[in-house]
C-alpha cells in the first residue's frame, strides 16, 4: 500500500479571510482570540485511505515512530510511505525502528523543496479552508473538533481523497501508455 505523507499545523489566528482597506492602508481583520495551534500527521493512497494523528507539540522522531507504527498495524500489506525531507523524517531513531520494521514499512522521500509533487499538500491546503470556513475557531478543542469533522467526513469518501491526486503536479504518479 502507498500513502503520501506530510505534517501540517492548523492555527485559529491564519488569515484566510479577504478583506478590503482604503488605498495605502493595509486591510484589518480583527481576531479577538487567544492564539491555539493543533498539528496534525497524516497519510492518503491514490485508493482513496486516509489516516491522520493530531497532536499538539512540536513533531519528532518518536511521534513519526508512533504514527508509523499505526500506519502498519492497520494494514495487511506492506506500507511504502512517501515523505518530504522534513529532518525528523531522517533521524537515527526513526532509522532504528524502520530497520526493525523493514517487512512491514518502507520510507521514501519526494526530491527536496517540491510540496506540490505531495497529494497531501492540497489535502492539509482543503483542511485549512475548512476549519477557517464559516466561525473562526477561537479555542484548540473548536480547531480540534472542525479537523476531526473535516478529516472523518473524508475519511468516508474515498473519492474525495483520490481526488487530491488528480493536480497536474501530481501527474508523475500515474504511469502512462
Amino acid at each position: 500500500m502507498i500513502y503520501w505523507g506530510d505534517e501540517t499545523g492548523i492555527d485559529n489566528r491564519s488569515n484566510c479571510e479577504r478583506g478590503f482597506a482604503p488605498k495605502g492602508q493595509p486591510p484589518i481583520l480583527p481576531v479577538e482570540t487567544k492564539r491555539e495551534r493543533l498539528n496534525m500527521l497524516s497519510a492518503l493512497s491514490l485508493q482513496g485511505d486516509l489516516r491522520y494523528m493530531l497532536y499538539e507539540d512540536s513533531m519528532n522522531q518518536q511521534r513519526l515512530i508512533q504514527f508509523m507504527d499505526r500506519l502498519v498495524r492497520t494494514s495487511n500489506r506492506k506500507v511504502f510511505l512517501i515523505l518530504d525531507n522534513l529532518k525528523v523524517h531522517h533521524g537515527k531513531k526513526v532509522a532504528a525502528w524502520l530497520d526493525r520494521h523493514r517487512d512491514k514499512i518502507e520510507l521514501f522521500f519526494l526530491p527536496p523543496y517540491a510540496p506540490e509533487s505531495n497529494p497531501d499538500e492540497y489535502l492539509n491546503h482543503a483542511l485549512k479552508r475548512s476549519v477557517h470556513s464559516d466561525n473562526l475557531p477561537r479555542t484548540k478543542s473548536d480547531i480540534r473538533h472542525k479537523t476531526v469533522s473535516f478529516m472523518r467526513t473524508l475519511q468516508h469518501s474515498p473519492d474525495r481523497v483520490s481526488a487530491f491526486f488528480l493536480h497536474n503536479q501530481i501527474s508523475y504518479i500515474f504511469i502512462r501508455e
